[in-house]
């Protein structure tokens, strides 16, 4: 690869003036040289296409971090927003989800057992249902249940369910926790709630998350059913950025 870009370099800098570009005969050369150096050696494009991955990456990883920074409130400290675990936590993870995407289902536990094992821990959870109607009842459910203090019950039953989340369901799951189902029917359909979901749907915007489950600990942006090593080392590292 160094080869190929010397040789280019060389032919750019015979140019008879600045800015005028290759001519016929130097992109020949050009393309020949290359096409010569792809079928020698095909790592070549394998390096190339590995640097700009690396790049692209590089520069998502730096517009999350600044996303994060500036949205570090409505992240953290937004108390309208359910969580579990610590009061007073030492780390925060925020966990972005839908109740019908099947990995958010698969995480849950793994969020639990992190939440169980780590008295400092706390897991804001930030619902944006995008996976259609029943994704949106649902998210309603859990926060109409948040207002008569079974939010936690409420998301890990409809984490749990099999089938679709329909408001039949739900409200079956809602007699099973004692909840009053005319009270959670009435705060579904309460305006509030519509708007704390567009709010978390344009948060996620804001981040670049395109798809759930997806994790945000300290500066960093994890996105996907990550491992809990995974988690666990994200949640070391904004522990000691603290310090």
């Amino acid at each position: 690869m160094r080869f190929v870009i010397a040789i280019v370099a060389c032919l750019a800098v015979t140019q008879p003036a600045a800015g005028q570009g290759f001519t016929p005969q130097q992109r020949a050369a050009i393309v020949e040289i290359l096409r010569d150096a792809l079928k020698n050696d095909p790592t070549i494009l394998e390096d190339a296409i590995a640097a700009l991955q690396a790049r692209d990456m590089a520069r998502e990883r730096e517009a999350a971090q600044g996303a994060i920074a500036a949205n570090r409130d409505a992240l953290v400290n937004d108390p309208t927003a359910p969580f579990k675990g610590a009061a007073r936590p030492t780390a925060t993870i925020v966990e972005f989800f839908d109740y019908r995407c099947p990995y958010c289902k698969r995480m849950n536990p793994v969020i639990a057992e992190l939440v169980r094992a780590d008295p400092g821990l706390r897991v804001v959870l930030k619902d944006i249902p995008i996976l259609g109607p029943a994704s949106v009842t649902a998210a309603r459910a859990a926060l109409a249940a948040h207002r008569q203090g079974r939010y936690a019950a409420m998301h890990d039953a409809l984490m749990g369910l099999r089938g679709e989340p329909t408001e039949a369901e739900i409200m079956r799951v809602a007699a099973r926790l004692g909840l009053d189902a005319e009270q959670l029917r009435r705060d579904m359909a309460d305006p509030a709630i519509a708007q704390l979901l567009d709010a978390n749907i344009r948060l996620a915007q804001t981040l670049g998350i395109q798809g759930t489950p997806a994790y945000v600990v300290g500066n960093e942006l994890l996105p996907g059913a990550v491992g809990p090593e995974q988690l666990r080392e994200a949640i070391a590292r904004s522990r000691q950025a603290q310090k």
